[in-house]
């Protein structure tokens, strides 16, 4: 279910097989339990944050690009891309999203700027695909996130 090959798994490979999307024990044994740990604080967040505002929603994206995990009202929040023993948060920063990253871009962590400048920019927006391997990135993209649509908690304050 996991690889579409014979290959031993490499870090950073994604989730291939298509038949169904991968349940929660799959990513578990996936990521590894520290990057499954990040995930799923991440997941957290996400929910507490916005309640009852996502659904969830797997997409396979092919053999090249696997599953990922799309979390989607009317416009995307963030897709999380489940690869072996990591995984990434894929953040489109539309043109009010960049001007807001902008005004506080030296309060950014340098390795957050760094991947901020370095992505490209589409007429959608710049996609942002931030591996999440820390404490600190995982931090970065919940403040991103919060920036780009402000939870619910804060919201009704």
């Amino acid at each position: 279910m996991i690889l579409s090959t014979s290959t031993l798994p490499k870090i950073g490979d994604r989730i291939t097989g298509n038949s169904t999307p991968p349940d929660d024990g799959a990513i578990r044994e996936w990521l590894g339990p520290e990057a499954y740990g990040q995930w799923t604080e991440l997941r957290t967040w996400i929910d507490a944050s916005y309640p009852e505002v996502f659904a969830p929603d797997w997409l396979y994206g092919g053999k090249n690009r696997g599953w990922s995990l799309r979390f989607k009202k009317t416009r995307a929040l963030t897709t999380l891309v489940p690869e072996y023993r990591r995984f990434s948060a894929i953040v489109v920063m539309g043109r009010a999203e960049r001007e807001k990253f902008e005004e506080r871009r030296y309060a950014w962590r340098p390795q957050l700027v760094g991947a901020y400048d370095d992505a490209k920019t589409y007429i959608d927006g710049k996609w942002l695909t931030l591996p999440i391997s820390s404490k600190d990135a995982l931090q970065d993209v919940t403040e991103l996130l919060a920036m780009k649509r402000p939870p619910l908690s804060s919201r009704l304050q």
